[in-house]
Parts: structure tokens; sequence; C-alpha cells
């Protein structure tokens, strides 16, 4: 009996819930004495319900039975302890979290005990127990479905009068702390999801429509701290500055996404205020108006950002109306949204033929002239006088005004190295918005050929055209009154809706005109030596959407154009053989014609829209001189980025296809008179203790540590497009032989004659690989540049026994450098030849050309 009377009762089990739950109906005051008692109970009790829902349904039906909602309800009134309301929360967000059963969650959400909660004062000066609360509320919206969520609104008249749970949740929505702003949204969109069409009509109208607003509002405030970063980083660059963009950039794309995810939950009347709010708060008043050369007044949001701000929007929020109506805006001119904003154009592209002054321009036009759509902006700066048509026909009109489209084109053409790629971003970004009309692209110039020819051929299959001639017209009537009418109606949509006007004028361009101003613009960029490659490259991916099968697009002209900046690359590419960096030039250029290759023929663009901020680029350190082999490694490597892409374009621009490799010139058999052959040296070069013949070499002497001064016999051997500078020690028992001890690479040695001493031989050591291409040596920083961790070059100072022997050290040593550059022009001129480029690009020519080189070694083409 006794031992009946003290046998402790099993943790899990019914009597110890039943044990919990009666000794909290007696406690009546709160105190330090029994807080800690209390906030066990409440653990202890979600842990059993928990427990029993899996296991025993009769754990619920007694805390049913017992009525244990209200008695912690009563707990929650008499308690001024914050730790028993955290345990409290944390307790019901267990519980309604880990209930599986139906029942259980109707009786949890019934008798109002979970409003009362809901709607309690809480302090929430506690931080801890704001969080808590959250999370509390974030549990109840995870349960929701159309059944539960009507327990938890009231009704009056079968119409929904209050929802305390997303009332509640709302009021957090723009808290600093990010996480609950997360918890928040992710509850919100809980609710849009249930489908319930008295909380849609609920949570749409007034005053909770406002939400909607006010996070557009919030998000526009995020636009602006971005733009202040970025402002900021540019007058203090630094990896601090550089992590806050990424941060900040992370968070407006989240918010993106989770207005892309509310219209996604298919509230017509959400998606309607969502995409309203954005075009009325964010880019009618503070993106478009950024769209400028020039700056008069600071803006709120500076150019650059705005084109990201622009590109995230019609890439993530997928709405077909909101991406027609920018593209329409953009046929705007500035002042349409600025009055009187004076807007000034103020750019120089020297050497590309550009000059842009503070030129007054006319207003951008659309109207039917003839049954064809035309677009007409007058004296744009940076035009072409030679062919007018390429950029805008100018005229004498007084009106001062520019398209925002033109503006976009002027960043191309002769904007800096960011607004460049901060318009090819847009304008790729534009191409590949699928909710955006095709008929729209075709109206801005960027259609891709693909399309347009899909269209007219379907067309005229169904017998939309007369004539079969029409079918690839470029000024087909129909196609015009389609963008017409689909431009007419998101222009007049911006009047009626927006406040914002454009005039509508006679003359103008054509759809047709303005794909030549894209192409012509695309050309000029390529032809600037002021843009990375990388840009580049998002150029060349542009222009190979827009003609992929290369018809009649490429005027003389245009081809004038891009022959031109091929021949300049192609010349300096032939320097760079002469350069300190020739032995690797074919190994770069063969890794960049696959990557390039790939990069063109992508379905997407190279680059996000991020790297607008970040365009990828290799830098070194400000104090590595710029006559430094590591600064010769950079510009060697963007040059035979920029020549590869301007070769393969040359290639597709006669229709030809891309070969998988580039040309390249077989090896020849190494002459016997050679001195690699002499020395007895193969490919493998000359690695640290191979023996060697060493009859042409000169005795010498060097110091590589003070005072410790060594004898070596120094030897320079070039071997196809290698080439090394070799200090060897002689062998005493075998005469004109000796042993490798040190190599360093021939090319880039700069071999120099003291001018004190004519005994003494200087001599460049550069690094034996690429600094940006040796995993150990290189990184990605935080703003997303390649940064290099530069090896200094080393200084080699030999001395020889007599002037005449260092003499004949320099000319051996320019010998052979002559003969390692002559060998890796001649491997190369293949590859420059376009003619012979071209030939190649049929499979069979392909085909005889890698046999050909099937024995080149991996180092080279």
């Amino acid at each position: 009996m006794w031992f009946s009377f003290w046998k402790s009762r099993d943790r899990f089990s019914l009597d110890e819930l039943r044990h919990l739950c009666d000794q909290l109906q007696k406690v009546q005051i709160l105190n330090d004495v029994n807080k800690d008692f209390v906030i066990e109970a409440l653990r202890s009790i979600s842990e059993l319900l928990t427990y029993g829902d899996q296991h025993d349904p009769s754990f619920f039906e007694f805390f049913m039975e017992k009525q244990v909602m209200e008695d912690f309800i009563r707990i929650l009134k008499i308690s001024k302890i914050v730790a028993i309301s955290l345990q409290l929360l944390q307790t019901m967000s267990i519980m309604i979290q880990n209930l599986k059963s139906e029942h259980a969650m109707y009786y949890m959400f019934s008798n109002e005990h979970v409003n009362y909660l809901i709607t309690y004062t809480f302090d929430f000066c506690n931080e801890e127990l704001l969080s808590y609360y959250i999370s509390f509320l974030r549990a109840i919206s995870g349960k929701l479905n159309k059944n539960t969520i009507s327990l938890l609104v009231k009704s009056q008249n079968d119409e929904i009068v209050a929802f305390p749970l997303y009332v509640e949740a709302i009021q957090f929505a723009f808290h600093e702390e990010s996480m609950i702003r997360t918890a928040v949204r992710a509850l919100t969109l809980n609710v849009y999801h249930v489908g319930d069409d008295g909380v849609n009509i609920y949570v749409t109208s007034a005053p909770h429509s406002d939400y909607f607003t006010n996070l557009i509002s919030f998000f526009c405030k995020q636009c602006i701290d971005l733009s202040k970063l970025v402002s900021d980083s540019l007058i203090n660059p630094g990896t601090g500055s550089m992590s806050a963009i990424l941060t900040a950039v992370d968070e407006i794309e989240d918010n993106l996404y989770y207005f892309s995810d509310v219209i996604s939950a298919g509230i017509p009347d959400v998606g309607r205020l969502i995409t309203g709010n954005i075009v009325q708060l964010l880019i009618i008043p503070l993106l478009l108006p950024s769209v400028r050369m020039d700056i008069v007044n600071e803006p709120q949001i500076g150019t650059i950002t705005s084109l990201y701000l622009l590109c995230c929007i019609l890439r993530i929020v997928k709405i077909k109306d909101l991406s027609n109506t920018i593209a329409a805006a953009l046929f705007c001119p500035l002042e349409a949204f600025v009055p009187n904003s004076g807007a000034n154009l103020n750019c120089h592209a020297s050497g590309n033929g550009f000059k842009c002054e503070k030129e007054e321009v006319g207003i951008n036009r659309v109207t039917k002239v003839d049954g064809q759509l035309s677009v007409k902006l007058s004296n744009i700066a940076c035009s072409s006088p030679d062919h007018p048509d390429d950029i805008i026909t100018q005229n004498n009109s007084s009106s001062s005004g520019l398209a925002l489209r033109e503006v976009l084109l002027l960043f191309v053409t002769c904007g800096d190295k960011v607004q460049a790629l901060g318009s090819l971003t847009v304008l790729a970004t534009l191409l590949q918005t699928k909710e955006l009309d095709e008929s729209m692209l075709d109206a801005l110039g960027i259609l891709p050929q693909r399309k347009q020819h899909k269209k007219l051929l379907m067309q005229a299959l169904v017998g939309e055209h007369a004539g079969e001639e029409q079918l690839f017209s470029a000024e087909s009537v129909s196609i015009e009154d389609s963008i017409s009418g689909e431009l007419d109606s998101y222009m007049q949509k911006l009047k009626e809706q927006y406040g914002v006007s454009c005039s509508l004028a006679e003359g103008g361009t054509s759809p047709h005109q303005h794909r030549n101003q894209v192409l012509v613009a695309l050309l000029n960029l390529l032809c600037r030596s002021d843009v990375s490659a990388e840009t580049l490259w998002v150029a060349g991916w542009l222009l190979r959407q827009l003609h992929p099968y290369s018809e009649g697009e490429f005027r003389s002209h245009h081809l004038k154009l891009l022959k031109e900046s091929h021949r300049k690359r192609t010349a300096a590419l032939l320097e760079e053989t002469k350069g300190i960096w020739p032995d690797l030039l074919i190994t770069v250029l063969y890794d960049e014609w696959k990557k390039c290759k790939k990069a063109i023929e992508a379905s997407s663009p190279p680059k996000e829209p991020k790297s607008i901020f970040f365009p990828v680029q290799i830098t070194t350190p400000e104090d590595i001189p710029p006559d430094s082999s590591s600064a010769a490694a950079v510009r060697m490597y963007e040059l035979v980025k920029a020549f590869v892409l301007l070769h393969q374009l040359q290639i597709f621009s006669l229709g030809r296809v891309l070969p998988e490799q580039p040309l390249n010139q077989p090896i020849i058999q190494v002459p016997e008179e050679s001195r690699a052959k002499t020395v007895g040296l193969d490919f493998s070069g000359p690695k640290p203790g191979t023996e060697i013949r060493i009859d042409d070499s000169l005795p010498c002497r060097i110091a590589f540590e003070r005072g410790k001064e060594r004898h070596f016999c120094l030897l320079a051997v070039s071997l196809g497009t290698s080439g090394w500078v070799i200090l060897a020690e002689e062998l005493p028992l075998k005469q004109n032989h000796g042993v490798v001890r040190v190599a360093a690479p021939l090319a880039g040695s700069n071999p120099r004659i003291d001018d004190k001493h004519s005994r003494w031989l200087h001599l460049r050591i550069r690094p034996s690989t690429l600094p940006f291409m040796d995993p150990a040596n290189s990184g990605n920083g935080a703003n997303g540049k390649t940064k290099i961790k530069v090896l200094v070059d080393g200084r080699w100072t030999i001395a020889f026994r007599d002037d005449a022997s260092c003499k004949t050290a320099l000319c051996m040593i320019l010998e052979e450098i002559k003969l390692q550059n002559e060998e890796v022009e001649r491997r190369i001129k293949a590859v420059l030849d376009l003619e012979r480029s071209v030939d190649s690009s049929n499979p069979s020519l392909v085909t005889s050309e890698t046999s050909c080189s099937s024995s080149t070694p991996s180092h080279s083409l």
C-alpha cells in the first residue's frame, strides 16, 4: 500500500496531464515563488498533448473537458511576469503546429480563445516576446483553410467585419527586424492562398487595402536606401560597402518575389493594387526620371540603381500589364515624368566619332503614316550623319525632349562603362520578358528575328497576307497595325491612369528603323575600347538574339563598323605576340573561344541584373605599376576576350556556323640546329635536376641571398611557343653537361645591361602562370570582381666575367625571345585570318583542321 502511494507517475500518461491541469487550476496568484512551476506546467502540457495527438485521443478529450484553454487565458490575465507570457505563447505555438487532428484544430480556434490571445496587449518592448508572438501568429496561419479560417473571423450580414489575425500581423509588416518582416509576409501569403472570397474582399477593402500601398512605399524607401549605398560606395569603396549593397540587393529581390507570390495567389484586386502602386509610387516618380544622361538635380534614385530596379521588376514580377506599361513608358520623353526638368545631354566617346553637347531634341511622337507606325525623335545627339536612320532623323524642332528608349541607346553608344552595361541589361531583360507582347518588342526594335519570322510565317499560313512575297517583308502593314494598336492602348492607359501624356504627331521612323538603331548602337559599343570585355560579351549575346540567322539586317556600313573594330583588335593581338605573355596567349585564346561561344549562344544573358553594380573585371592592386607583368596579363586577357567576341561575330555576320575551336597552325618539327635540340630539352621543359648539355652556356654569378653568391652557367632556350632562361650547375665529371637548378620564363624577361656596370645583365622574372588563372593567387571579392593576389615580379642581376660575355648573353636571350615570338605569331595567324576562319566553319574543314592538330599539347591551340 505504501509502495503504491509513493510510486511516481508515468511522464507521458493521462494521470500526469490530469495532475498538471489540476495544479494549474489552483493557481490564483503568480509570483516569483510559483512562476517556475507554472512555466514548467505549461511546457509539459504542450508536450503531453502533442504526444496524445499521435498515440491517445483521450489526452485532448480531457483537455477539452477541463477547458484548460480558459485556464491559459486566466493565467495570462493575472500574470505580470514576461517569462509566463513567453511560455504561454510558445506552448500555444507548439500545440498548433503539432496537432494533426482536425477536431483538435477546430476546438483550438473556436470559443474566441485564440483571437483573445491574438488581440491581447503584450509588452512588445521586449524583443523576445515580440518574436514569440509573431511565431504564434505564423503557426496559426499555417493551419488556415476554408474551414478553419471561418473560426477566426467575425461576420455580420454575411460580410467579414473583423479578422484579428491578419490585422494584428500587418502592423508588424514593416518592422526594422527582417526576420519579423519575413514571418509576417509568410503569414499574409497563407491568408491569400486560402482562397476564401469573403477574406479576399476584406483584405482588398479600405482601410486594409492600405497595406499594399504601404508595402510599395516601404519598398520605395528600400530602393532609395540602396541608391545611397551605391553612391557612398563610389566615394568610399571597400569590402564593407560592397557587402552592404549585396545585403540590400538580396532584400529588394526578396521583396519583389513576395509581390509576385501575392499576385499569384489569384486575388484580382490585389494584383491590380500592387501593379498600380508599383507604377504610381516607384516607376513613374522615381525610376524613369532617373534614366537620363545628365543629372541637373540629384535624384532620389541614381541612374544605375534605376536601371537595376527596372530589370528586377521585369524579371521577377511577371505581370503582363506591368511589363507592357513599362515598355510603353520608354517611348515617352523625360518631360512626361519630370515637368520642366531641363534635361541635357553631355557625353563624349573619343575615337568613336560621337560627340554630345547639350543639344535640344524633339519630342518623341507615335503615329500612323501611310498605314505604318512611326516614332519620331528629333535632333538626337550622337547620330550618324552618313546614315541618319541609324539613330533618329534630325529636324529643326525647338521642343526639348528625349524618349527614354533613345536614352538607353545613348548609354550604349556613349555612356560610361556602368551605364553601358546597365542599358544592355535592361534591353536584354526586356527581350527575355515573356509577359511583354511581341508587338511591343518589335516597336522597341528588340524583337528576336526568329520570333519575327515565326509570326510572319503564321500569318502567311492562315492567309492574312495577300501575297507570298510579303512573308518576310520588314514593313508589313498588318504588323504595324498590331504594334500601333498595342502601343496606343498602353500609352492611353499611361495618360488616363497615371497622368503621363505623350504627344502624337506626323512623320518619323518605323519599327524597322528602331531595330536598325539598336543594331548600330550595339555595333558602336563593340567599337569602344573603354568598356570591359564582359560588357562586350553581353552586347554580343544581345546581337546574337536579334539576328540569329543574319538575313539582310547587316548593312554595308554595319559590317564596316564591325570589321574596323575587328581590325584594331587583331592588330593589338598581334602586338601581344611580342609582349610579356606570348607563351600563354594561345592558351587563353583557346579557353575564351569556348567560353564566348557558349555565352553568346546561350538562351539567357551572361549576367544577372545585379552585375550592374559589380561589373566583373580583373583588377590589380593600385600599387602595382602599369608596366608590371600582372598589369600586362590583365590587358592581354581583356584584349583576347574582346577579340574572340568580335571574331565570332564576324563569322556569324557572314551566316556561318561558329566552329567549336579556333583554327590553328599545326606544330612544326623543332629544327635540328636549334638550341633546344642542342641542349636536349623536350616540351616538358627544364625541370630542376634535369641533366642538359651546356655547350653554348655562359659562366656567370648571381646571389639569391645577400652575401651568398653562386656560380652557374646561363642558357636561353625557346621551344615552340615556350621559352626559358636556365641557370645550370656544371657537372665536374661530365664535360659540357650540367644540371638545371633554376628556370624562369623567357618571355617578359626584358634583358638589359646595367648602365654603369657593363658586365651586369638585368632580367625581369615574371610568374610562370597568369595570376587570375591560378586558383591559389586569385579570388572573387565581395564586389564581384576577380582580385589578383599579385606575385611581384622578380629581378635577377647576373654578373659575367667580361663585357663580351655579357653582350653575348644579351644577344642569346634576345635571339630566343625572337624565335619564341615568331612561333607564337605563326601559330596564331591562322586564327587572325578571318577568311580562313570562315572557311573552317564548314564542318568538313573543321574535322580536317582538328585532325591536323590532334597532337597539340594541352597548353596550346
